[in-house]
């Protein structure tokens, strides 16, 4: 099992500079068309490399080069059926009955350290995924499929509990499949520390080489990967503490590319930059503010605020989201009609939602009994001021500056929002412990509703992703009814708007913004190719001509 190297601090420039004397050291470096290295400046870093237990998109994009999935979308995004997806571990599939599909892997799968691929891999997958003790953020999403087994050692069963339309996508989609022989004896509790998620095996086209935490993760490709040798031979992410200096050292030279420019400036800054080629393409995050229902640290008790759903509606309504969106946003983004990313094909603007109305919003919070009797601007109740906590990263400049926005506007109303600005791992944890009044939240979904909504917005979330514990059954048979809709897309999307709908009215949480993005890549990157839901998915197929390599490329491992 490869090993971590010790951390170091090293400058962007120190590290430049090594790079350089290591290649002048060795005359004869590599070259060709398999020597390119990709340097991706991020504004974020992982929290631990096993895709089971982690959601950050960060995350993915490592350990999509690392693990491999049994089939995955086509460039058309397509989640109904089976058509047009790729396959990846499985070479082959077929329906046995309706409710029973049959994988046969490709033999020529290999882990990393020469074992073969089998379908006691993917049995074992199931499993850990499915375990409530390991919790995964993922679990809600394969709650449809009732078994995974073995009929030899290339071929696996799943059985369904019902037939619907997306019955292949949950299949394939959600799980990266692990090597069972390394982690059978990781207890199940313990997943989320465990010392391979450091130091990670896998089956993907590239290998693990190297962590410095908070600093940099490198990854060497497999030149005998059995679909194919990658042709960038390295990939370096290098974590920034947010994306404006990431785009500083991508148009420095320090860096090849940027996945999202975020902000109206740095797709300004970027996109003028003669080395470098922009790539739009559509968003798969929105934005929001999430209330927590529940008392923090005491999920058995409501929250002394927002317990009461008349004050969540007067608070949404408090809020100019189009405002504050264009101050932050400009044109690169749109206010959602709900939780989803412009991304999905649920997106209606016809969908019924609480209107921003100031004066309605007063009124509601006057009848509640929120009035400022003792003229200090700020309302209260029984001699308790209308103020709240918001938990908000400080890795995230969009996400700071839409909490002094929101500070602000609801300062107008009478209500004393404090800030609550922490590290991303201390956001993330007192994210899922529910130690917040509520927090500001960016989320990347799947291609379709059918999973993404349930895991942040149904009881299924509970623990994982649905931080603010959001719980009405009504809506939870309006989803259940549009994931199981048979007949046509349209009917269900009706189903979804009607769920989108009964959320709105509850106002769990207040709906800010769906991206636009656009990434930044030198042009010495050729064959560069984007899915929507996954940007880095294709990575393996990008490529640095022979003619285009520099120093950094060159360096040998």
């Amino acid at each position: 099992m490869p090993t971590i190297r010790p951390t170091r601090r090293l400058t962007a420039a120190a590290l430049a500079g090594l790079l350089l004397v290591a290649a002048c050291a060795r005359k004869g470096g590599c070259t060709g068309d398999y020597c390119g290295t990709l340097v991706i400046a991020t504004g974020g870093e992982p929290d631990v490399l096993l895709p089971v237990v982690s959601d950050r998109a960060i995350t993915r994009d490592v350990t999509d080069q690392l693990f491999l999935k049994l089939a995955d979308l086509g460039l058309s995004g397509n989640t109904v059926g089976d058509e047009d997806f790729q396959p990846l571990l499985a070479e082959r599939w077929e329906w046995d009955t309706p409710t029973t599909l049959v994988f046969h892997l490709d033999p020529r799968a290999r882990w990393e350290d020469g074992r073969a691929v089998t379908a006691a891999d993917v049995a074992f997958t199931y499993d850990i995924y499915t375990d409530s003790l390991v919790s995964s953020p993922f679990r809600s999403s394969l709650r449809h499929i009732a078994a995974v087994t073995t009929r030899d050692s290339l071929t696996v069963v799943f059985r369904f509990r019902q037939r619907y339309p997306e019955m292949f996508y949950d299949a394939v989609y959600h799980m990266r499949i692990l090597p069972s022989h390394l982690l059978r004896e990781v207890p199940r509790s313990q997943w989320r520390s465990a010392a391979f998620g450091r130091a990670p095996v896998g089956d993907g086209p590239y290998r693990f080489v190297a962590w410095r935490a908070g600093e940099s993760l490198e990854l060497s490709a497999d030149s005998t990967f059995f679909l194919g040798r990658p042709h960038l031979r390295r990939l370096i992410w290098r974590f920034t503490p947010d994306q404006q200096v990431a785009v500083t050292q991508l148009i420095a030279g320090d860096a090849d590319a940027v996945e999202v420019l975020v902000t109206p400036d740095n797709v300004q800054r970027a996109c003028a930059d003669a080395r470098l080629a922009c790539y739009p393409y559509k968003g798969s995050a929105y934005g929001y503010v999430g209330f927590n229902l529940a008392a923090p640290g005491d999920s058995t008790k409501p929250h002394p605020l927002f317990g009461d759903r008349e004050l969540r509606r007067a608070l949404f309504m408090t809020v100019d989201r189009g405002a504050l969106l264009h101050n932050v946003f400009g044109d690169l983004a749109k206010v959602p009609p709900g939780p989803m990313s412009q991304l999905s094909w649920t997106w209606d603007p016809e969908t019924r939602e609480l209107p921003h109305d100031s004066a309605r919003a007063a009124r509601t919070l006057t009848r509640l009994g929120w009035t400022d009797s003792d003229g200090d601007g700020i309302r209260d109740r029984d001699a308790h001021p209308l103020a709240f906590r918001l938990l908000v990263p400080t890795t995230s400049a969009v996400r700071r500056q839409y909490a002094r926005l929101l500070q602000e506007q609801f300062r107008t109303m009478g209500i004393d929002v404090q800030l609550d600005e922490v590290d991303f791992s201390v956001f993330n944890e007192r994210a899922r412990a529910g130690r917040f009044d509520a927090l500001i939240n960016a989320w990347n979904t799947d291609p379709t509703p059918s999973s993404g909504i349930p895991q942040s917005w149904t009881r299924a979330g509970f623990g994982r992703s649905n931080y603010g514990r959001y719980e009405n059954p009504a809506f939870e048979r309006l989803v259940d009814r549009a994931v199981a809709s048979v007949s046509s897309r349209a009917e269900a999307k009706r189903t979804w708007r009607a769920a989108i709908e009964m959320l709105n009215q509850d106002a769990p949480g207040i709906f800010l913004f769906a991206t636009e993005n656009v990434a930044a890549v030198h042009k010495r990157v050729a064959d560069v190719r984007m899915r929507p839901d996954s940007w880095s998915a294709l990575v393996r197929t990008w490529r640095i001509p022979a003619d285009r390599l520099t120093d950094r490329d060159r360096v040998e491992r």
